[in-house]
């Protein structure tokens, strides 16, 4: 074994003595992105330490690119993506669409990738991850930071054809049990969703219709066991709804469609 091999068996050993899943793999990408020795020697003591692996290298990759992460943001999720296909469905060019919560970015960005010619906004309450979203989508998407609907411009009331959201959903009791990277190294806004998870899901289907144009739709990514209350919560706000899942990533999406 040359040093090279060595080198990166040490990381490996050290990464799963810390109980990372995918050793192997993340020794591979720390190696590759550490420009020097002691670079690499600070970010696997971060990594053994808990903190995210996108964290520590900048970056997440969802949907094909690499978006820019900053210690501290909520990290795109890779289930994330059946709410970003559902709402490149819900587009075509022209539509207006807006992305609450949007963190880094993400699913603006994968719908800016695929549908020409948007009219995109996104908001998001933490300006940390609001600026990693400006430096990863540049001009094609206008970044607000505030909460949920309220920084987005007046004259929008109405005219929107997608609302997607990936809010918090995780019931405030469950946040204890949540990995440590998570639960340690993100914003906990970006993680509670109040008693039952589901807190800011209600403000959003609440407001929705004052935002949507007729025919829009509304997409929140969910847990299983809570979409059935998403759906009864849309069908009361006078939304047709329905549920689509995808079990190869763990992905569930409520639809809320307006008349």
């Amino acid at each position: 074994m040359n040093a090279t091999e060595q080198q990166r068996q040490g990381v490996v050993d050290r990464l799963r003595a810390a109980g990372c899943v995918f050793a192997e793999d993340e020794a591979q990408l720390l190696l590759l992105e550490a420009g020097d020795v002691e670079q690499l020697e600070r970010q696997v003591a971060r990594r053994v330490g808990g903190e995210p692996l996108e964290q520590i290298v900048g970056w997440a990759e969802f949907g094909g690119r690499r978006y820019a992460v900053a210690p501290g943001v909520f990290v795109p999720r890779r289930r994330t993506e059946l709410l970003a296909r559902a709402a490149v469905e819900g587009c075509r060019p022209g539509s207006v669409l807006v992305d609450l919560c949007c963190g880094v970015g993400a699913v603006a960005g994968y719908v800016v990738d695929r549908v020409p010619d948007l009219e995109a906004y996104g908001t998001e309450l933490d300006p940390v991850a609001a600026d990693c979203a400006r430096r990863n989508l540049g001009p094609r998407v206008k970044i607000n930071c505030g909460d949920l609907y309220r920084p987005l411009p007046a004259e929008l009331r109405g005219h929107v054809d997608v609302i997607a959201a990936n809010a918090p959903y995780v019931p405030t009791s469950e946040i204890i049990f949540m990995p440590t990277e998570a639960r340690d190294h993100e914003a906990p806004a970006t993680l509670d969703g109040g008693e039952d998870g589901l807190e800011l899901h209600r403000r959003i289907i609440d407001q929705a219709p004052l935002w949507l144009a007729a025919g829009g739709r509304l997409l929140i990514e969910t847990g299983r066991e809570q979409a059935q209350v998403d759906l009864d919560l849309l069908r009361a706000a006078g939304f047709t709804a329905t549920m689509i899942t995808d079990d190869e990533i763990d992905g569930t999406v409520v639809i809320g469609e307006t008349p």
